[in-house]
């Protein structure tokens, strides 16, 4: 299940580019924190621990604001495109016992039946959850499975307590058996029909 961390965070008075600039270049990241119907509060949060803390999926963050301590989920990471540096960060206030929507990677795991491959259509699945109890992932057995098998999000099993927020025929993953690459000769005979063609065009 996610862990729940702990950083501290400083309340933000300045806003704008040119302020975001100037927190990441001191290596702190900006951040708001909103929900349950409270103004959203902007903050600063630590660069290298923020980072760290980011490596996992739906992180539940105890979050200790210049003195007062506030349980958060992180709901959005913004990173810069080319840099993958981290420009900003969402996080929601939750409570214990409260459930939240959250996406959950599937991991699959296993080989599929000998000659077959595993096509990934989507890579989480959405599910509804206690905040303080979200599972890192959703872990789905390939073992064997032959072509035509259709891994559906209603198929999979869930820990307990949670529960499927998405459309039980969401299609996770599906075998399938690769399409045999042509012969040589097969693939010499089309260039030369496709060079006679372009030849007839050209005397045209």
């Amino acid at each position: 299940m996610a862990d729940q961390l702990k950083l501290s965070a400083t309340v933000r008075e300045a806003f704008g580019k040119g302020a975001a600039r100037k927190l990441r270049a001191a290596g702190k990241i900006p951040a708001v924190i909103y929900g349950h119907g409270a103004e959203p509060q902007h903050v600063t949060l630590p660069g290298h621990e923020t980072m760290l803390l980011l490596r996992r999926s739906n992180a539940v963050v105890e979050l200790n604001v210049d003195g007062k301590k506030q349980l958060t989920l992180v709901k959005d990471v913004q990173r810069d495109p080319v840099a993958q540096v981290i420009e900003h960060v969402d996080l929601i206030v939750v409570k214990k016992g409260e459930r939240v929507d959250v996406e959950v990677p599937v991991h699959l795991e296993g080989e599929s039946f000998p000659g077959t491959i595993v096509m990934v259509e989507v890579g989480t699945i959405r599910l509804n959850v206690e905040a303080t109890n979200i599972p890192e992932n959703i872990v789905v057995s390939i073992e064997g499975a032959e072509e035509g098998t259709q891994i559906l999000a209603g198929g999979v099993e869930l820990p307990a307590g949670a529960e499927l927020a998405e459309e039980e025929d969401l299609l996770l993953a599906q075998v399938t058996v690769p399409s045999a690459a042509p012969e040589p000769e097969e693939e010499a005979a089309e260039e030369a029909a496709a060079d006679e063609a372009d030849e007839a065009k050209d005397a045209e």
